[in-house]
């Protein structure tokens, strides 16, 4: 297919490994509510995405604010201790492509508070639009970030690519209309990649990236 016009990206999962970081800051953050500490593998298999959703579901309406309150000043607390920074190759991608000239942007189910806290690991001077869980009404896979973000750009959903390492990133870019590709770097884990995978085509995605220097090969390959 055409080159795409502009790049979106996912951030948690696909640009920035949080993993870890954000299972410990949600154990904290619902615990004082549930009585109990919940195990990581608890929290995890809930798949928590966009923020105040996963804990509005998870503690309810009446606690989700100030769970989301603790949440946010966890992950501050953690984050130098438990976050993993971007992957390895993720700024070097970002740099080939900001000078082959695409327009980039992130739409992710973070909130805006810990997105503040996440950018300096990706540089927010590569992306002309970062959209938010507070930007939307209904985050991913709902489609409305994805569309919002190539409004802002003012370019055509069908001349712009996703790239995100879920299924949900690719119902959301398939549904917005856009090219989607499956990012692979982050599934180190064997079982965690074979399901995935077996997953993926349902979506029918236009490409399967195994690194972020996949990506530049493919929409940059003279940088």
């Amino acid at each position: 297919m055409k080159a795409p016009e502009a790049l979106l990206f996912d951030l948690d999962g696909t640009l920035v490994n949080t993993y870890r970081l954000y299972l410990e800051a949600y154990r904290r953050a619902v615990a004082p509510v549930l009585g109990r500490e919940p195990t990581l593998e608890e929290i995890a298999a809930r798949t928590p995405s966009a923020e105040r959703r996963f804990l509005m579901e998870w503690v309810g309406e009446e606690h989700a604010d100030r769970c989301h309150d603790d949440l946010c000043r966890h992950y501050a607390e953690l984050l130098g201790a438990l976050g993993r920074g971007p992957y390895e190759g993720v700024r070097e991608m970002l740099t080939a492509l900001t000078s082959a000239g695409y327009p980039l942007g992130i739409v992710t189910g973070k909130g805006r508070r810990i997105w503040e806290l996440t950018e300096p690991w990706v540089g927010g001077h590569h992306f002309e639009v970062v959209i938010t869980e507070d930007d939307v009404a209904h985050p991913k896979p709902h489609p409305e970030g994805l569309i919002l973000a190539a409004e802002r750009l003012a370019i055509p959903p069908a001349k712009v690519a996703y790239i995100g390492d879920s299924l949900s990133d690719l119902a959301a870019g398939r549904e917005a209309g856009m090219a989607v590709g499956a990012a692979l770097w982050p599934k180190t884990d064997a079982e965690d990649r074979e399901s995935f995978l077996a997953a993926v085509p349902r979506y029918a995605p236009d490409w399967l990236f195994e690194s972020p220097a996949d990506v530049t090969r493919r929409f940059a390959s003279w940088c």
